[in-house]
C-alpha cells in the first residue's frame, strides 16, 4: 500500500507525500524504431544493392541483419502490427485507413484492448515521440475536427510531428504538430525538404528530453515518408545516379542477387525466379521508354541515399550525446517495393487515381522535372520486381516480395556479433514484445481500465544473442487484398491471387474474385529461400493441412470477408461520403481544410464567393485546393475572375472577359458533370455568365494524395497554375465562400465509383 499524506491543522502537524512519476527500470535502453516505406528486400547496400546507403550499412555492420523478417504487405497494417504486437486484422487494420469498412477486421481503429507500445512505455516512465508518417487514423478522422482518439497523442505519444496520410509531397507536406495542422517552417525555394525537417524535429525532442531529464529513456518512432512515392530529393542526390540504371531491371536484379549471395543475406543455393510475363523485357522497350524508366529509378535511388544521409545525422546526434551504445535501433520497411507506378512509371502519381497513366512521350518531355518540385513521380514496376530480389512480386501480395523486408537491429551494449545475419523467422508483431523485454517492462494486463488482448508476437531478444536460438514462434498467417499465405514450421503455402490485381496497379477498378479458384502453391522455405520451387503436387496432404490452418487463423483474427480490390471498398464509402453535409461554408483566416472534411466533388460542384471590391483591380486567390500536380483554384488577375482546374498537370482554364467593378459581388463557379464524363464549367456573377467552357476529363475522387487542403483567401506551397505565385492573398474583402456538391447520392455506389475512375 502506498504511503498517504496526513493533513493536520498546521504544517507542523501534517505529513506531505509527493506523488511519484513512473520511472523506467534501471538500465532501460533508449529505443529508436525507424520504419521506411515501400523499401524492397534488395534496395539497401547491406542487403545487396548498389544504391549508396552507408549510414544504414554502418548500423548493419555494428548490428544484426535478419533475412527472414516479415510484414503485412501494406503500410497501415504493418504499423499497427508493430505498435500493438497483434495481427493487423485482429486490431481492425486489415487494410489502409484510407478505406475503412464496417467490419471488425477492417474498421481502421486500433481498439483500447491493444494499447500501443508507446502507451505501455510512456506509462512505464519513457519519453515518447512519433515523428513522420502516422497513417493509423480512419480517413474521416484526419481533419482539424478529429476526433483525436486515433491520433498519436491519444495512442501514447507525448509529441507528434508529421503527416497523417499514406504519402505526401516532400516539398510541401500537409503537416501536423501534436493535435493541430501547421505549415512547413520554410518554402521549397528556401531549401525545405520533409525528411530533413523530420530529423531536425526528432533531434530537438531528444535534446530537450536530455536537458530536462537526462536519465529518462525515450522511445522515438521515426517514420519518414521515404521511400514511398513521390520520389523527391535534392537534385545533387539524384544526379549522382545519372546513367547508373541504363542496364535495365533484369541486369540490375542479377547483379544485386550476386552481391546478396556474397554478403550472406541470401543463402547459397537460392534460385532466382524468372521475370514474370507482365514485366516487360528491358531490351523490348523503346529508347524513349528506357530513358524515362532509368531516370525514374535514378530519382528513387537519390531519394533513398538522401534518406540514408538524414538517418546518419540522427544517429550522429545519439553518438555525440554519448547514448548510442545504450540505444536499441530497429530499422524495417513496412512492405516490399511498390509497383504502383505500373509498367511505364508515372511522372505524376495522381494519374494513378484517375486511371490516366502518363504517356511515355509526355514523361520523356519532362525528364528534367523528375524528382523535383513539379513531379510526383514513381518508377515502373520492373524496378519494384528487381528491388525485391530474389523474391516474386511486390507490395500488396503475400508472396515474399510483398512481405519479406530488411530488419536491422543495432544495440552495441548487448549485440556483440556485429555484421552477422540472423536466419530466424520473425514478423512485425514480434517487435513489440522484443522492445518490452529489452526495456525490462512487463505488458500490463489492463491499460486505462481495459483488459488487454493476448499478444500475437514473441520476443526476439534471444535471437540477438545467437543465430542458433530458435525462432520465437512457428506460425504466421498473411492476407492482403485477397492474396493469402500461411507459414508453419518451415513451410509456406501461398495463393496465386494475382489476376485482377495486376489491373489494380494502374486502374483502381476491379470486380470481386472467385477465391475458390485460387491455386495454392507450397514451398519449403528452409530449403527454398525465394519461393522458387512449388511442391504442392508432391505434398497435397501437407498443403491441405496448411490451407485449413489458414482458415482457422483467418477466423481467429477477423480476416473475413475477403475482397480483392479497391472498388467495392471505395463504393462502401460513397454513401457515407454523400451522407455528409452537401455544402460547407468557409471564411478566410483559417488553416487548410482537409479534403476529408469536404463534400465529395467528383460528381460536380459549385463554389460561391461573396466579396466586395474596394479598390480596383481585384487580385489574389479566392479559394484553392491542391497544386500544379492536381488541384483547382478560383482567383482574380488584373481584376478578371479566373477558374483553373489542373488535372494531373493539365490545366483547364476559363477567364472572365471583364473586370470586377467596385462594390459587392456574388461570384460563382460551377462544374456540371456529364454522365459520360467531363463536363461544363461556368463562371458567373449572379445570373450573368462571365465565362464558360468544357473539361473533357473526369475530376478525381480526391485531388491530393497527400498535399495541400483547401485554403480561402490565399494559397501556399505550389500553385495550381503558373499564373500566380503563393501566397497571392486576395486584396478585396472576402466575406465567405460556399462549396456545394451537385446532385444527389448515387443509387449504385459501385457504378458511380467505377465511372469516376474509368479510363479516359
Amino acid at each position: 500500500m502506498s504511503e498517504r499524506a496526513v493533513v493536520g491543522r498546521t504544517l507542523a502537524e501534517s505529513h506531505a507525500v509527493q506523488p511519484r512519476d513512473a520511472r523506467a527500470p534501471a538500465g532501460a535502453p533508449n529505443v529508436v524504431v525507424i520504419v521506411l516505406d515501400d523499401l524492397g528486400f534488395a534496395q539497401l547496400g547491406c542487403f545487396g544493392s548498389d544504391v549508396s546507403t552507408p549510414e544504414i550499412d554502418s548500423l548493419a555492420e555494428r548490428g544484426l541483419r535478419f533475412n527472414r523478417f516479415h510484414v503485412t504487405a501494406m503500410c497501415s497494417p504493418t504499423r499497427a502490427a508493430l505498435l500493438t504486437g497483434c495481427n493487423h486484422h485482429a486490431v481492425g487494420m486489415g487494410f489502409l485507413t484510407d478505406i475503412p469498412m464496417g467490419f471488425p477486421g477492417y474498421d481502421a481503429r486500433i481498439p483500447p484492448s491493444a494499447a500501443t507500445l508507446a502507451r505501455v512505455l510512456r506509462d512505464a516512465g519513457y519519453g515518447t515521440f512519433a515523428v513522420g508518417k502516422w497513417h493509423l487514423a480512419p480517413r474521416w478522422e484526419q481533419t482539424a475536427a478529429g476526433p483525436f482518439e486515433r491520433w498519436p497523442l491519444a495512442q501514447g505519444f507525448e509529441h507528434f510531428y508529421g503527416f497523417h496520410g499514406g504519402d505526401t509531397n516532400q516539398w510541401t507536406p500537409e503537416l501536423v504538430r501534436d493535435n493541430g495542422f501547421v505549415s512547413p517552417p520554410r518554402t521549397p525555394e528556401q531549401g525545405y525538404h520533409l525528411t530533413e525537417d523530420l530529423v531536425d524535429t526528432a533531434m530537438r525532442h531528444i535534446q530537450d528530453l536530455r536537458h530536462a531529464a537526462p536519465r529518462k529513456p525515450f522511445f522515438l518512432y521515426f517514420t519518414p515518408g521515404a521511400v514511398h512515392a513521390p520520389h523527391q530529393a535534392p537534385r545533387a542526390f539524384i544526379e549522382r545516379y545519372r546513367g547508373r540504371f541504363d542496364m535495365g531491371w533484369e541486369e540490375w536484379r542479377a547483379r544485386t542477387f550476386a552481391r546478396q549471395l556474397e554478403l550472406g543475406v541470401v543463402p547459397a543455393g537460392t534460385a532466382l525466379p524468372a521475370r514474370p510475363p507482365w514485366v516487360e523485357e528491358w531490351k523490348s522497350l523503346s529508347a524513349e521508354e528506357r530513358a524515362v524508366s532509368a531516370r525514374l529509378m535514378e530519382a528513387f535511388a537519390g531519394f533513398l541515399s538522401h534518406t540514408d544521409a538524414e538517418i546518419g545525422r540522427l544517429v550522429g546526434l545519439l553518438e555525440s550525446q554519448g547514448i548510442l551504445d545504450d540505444t536499441l535501433i530497429l530499422l524495417i520497411s513496412d512492405n516490399g517495393a511498390s509497383a504502383e507506378g505500373g509498367p511505364s512509371g508515372l511522372v505524376n502519381e495522381h494519374s494513378f487515381m484517375l486511371n490516366r497513366a502518363d504517356e511515355v512521350r509526355r514523361s520523356a518531355s519532362r525528364l528534367d522535372e523528375i524528382g523535383g518540385f513539379r513531379a510526383y513521380n514513381h518508377y515502373p514496376w520492373g524496378w519494384a520486381w528487381a528491388g525485391n530480389a530474389p523474391f516474386r512480386l511486390w507490395k500488396r501480395f503475400t508472396w515474399l516480395g510483398g512481405v519479406r523486408t530488411p530488419l536491422i537491429a543495432h544495440w552495441p551494449r548487448r549485440i556483440a556479433e556485429g555484421g552477422a545475419v540472423r536466419p530466424q523467422f520473425c514478423h512485425a508483431v514480434d517487435l513489440f514484445p522484443t522492445v518490452l523485454e529489452t526495456a525490462g517492462v512487463e505488458r500490463p494486463a489492463s491499460v486505462g481500465g481495459v483488459a488487454q488482448r493476448a499478444l500475437d508476437g514473441a520476443s526476439l531478444l534471444s535471437c540477438f544473442m545467437s543465430d542458433e536460438s530458435p525462432a520465437p514462434r512457428d506460425t504466421q498467417y498473411f492476407e492482403m487484398l485477397g492474396s493469402r499465405a500461411i507459414y508453419h514450421a518451415g513451410w509456406k503455402a501461398t495463393t496465386d491471387h494475382v489476376g485482377n490485381q495486376l489491373a489494380v496497379e494502374r486502374a483502381l477498378v476491379t470486380g470481386s474474385h472467385d477465391f475458390d479458384k485460387d491455386r495454392w502453391s507450397l514451398f519449403k522455405l528452409e530449403d527454398d529461400f525465394s519461393e522458387a520451387h512449388d511442391l504442392a503436387d508432391r505434398e497435397p496432404e501437407r498443403l491441405e493441412r496448411l490451407i485449413a490452418l489458414w482458415w482457422s487463423e483467418a477466423g481467429r483474427n477477423q480476416v473475413l470477408p475477403l475482397e480483392d480490390g479497391f472498388l467495392a471498398r471505395a463504393a462502401a464509402l460513397v454513401q457515407p461520403m454523400f451522407g455528409f453535409r452537401p455544402s460547407v461554408e468557409l471564411t478566410p483566416g483559417a488553416g487548410p481544410v482537409s479534403e476529408d472534411a469536404l463534400p465529395p466533388l467528383f460528381g460536380g460542384f459549385s463554389l460561391t464567393a461573396e466579396l466586395e471590391v474596394e479598390s480596383e483591380p481585384a487580385e489574389g486567390v479566392i479559394a484553392a485546393l491542391g497544386d500544379w500536380t492536381n488541384g483547382w483554384a478560383i482567383y482574380c488577375l488584373a481584376g478578371r475572375a479566373v477558374a483553373a482546374l489542373n488535372v494531373c498537370g493539365e490545366v483547364h482554364r476559363i477567364a472572365a472577359h471583364e473586370s470586377l467593378e467596385r462594390g459587392a459581388h456574388s461570384l460563382r463557379f460551377e462544374f456540371v458533370r456529364r454522365p459520360a464524363g467531363g463536363g461544363k464549367v461556368v463562371l458567373s456573377l449572379r445570373d450573368r455568365v462571365l465565362a464558360e467552357g468544357e473539361i473533357p476529363v473526369n475530376l478525381p475522387m480526391r485531388w491530393q494524395i497527400g498535399g495541400a487542403g483547401l485554403l480561402v483567401g490565399r494559397d501556399r506551397g505550389f500553385p495550381v497554375s503558373d499564373e500566380y505565385a503563393p501566397p497571392f492573398p486576395f486584396n478585396a474583402k472576402l466575406r465567405r465562400v460556399v462549396l456545394e456538391v451537385a446532385g444527389r447520392p448515387p443509387r449504385d455506389a459501385r457504378r458511380e465509383v467505377a465511372t469516376a475512375l474509368r479510363h479516359e
